[in-house]
């Protein structure tokens, strides 16, 4: 569910912008997986784990990446 201030999800042109970008850099990151280069998986919250075979690791939120390790 889209909150007020998320503009990737709304109808104008900076979120429709937002949107394709999103969608960029979440075929970036399979392709890595893809590549063996890193894994992900869900968490308990939804969001998306990414760790990376150099030792990384970073929350995939909704509108957001955090590196956690």
């Amino acid at each position: 569910m889209a909150r007020s201030h998320d503009n990737v999800t709304d109808g104008t042109a900076a979120g429709k912008r937002a949107e394709k970008a999103k969608s960029q850099v979440m075929a970036a990151i399979g392709g890595l997986v893809d590549e063996g280069k890193a894994e992900w998986n869900h968490t308990a919250t939804g969001d998306i784990e990414l760790r990376l075979l150099s030792g990384e690791v970073f929350v995939l939120g909704e509108v957001s990446v955090t590196r956690v390790a």
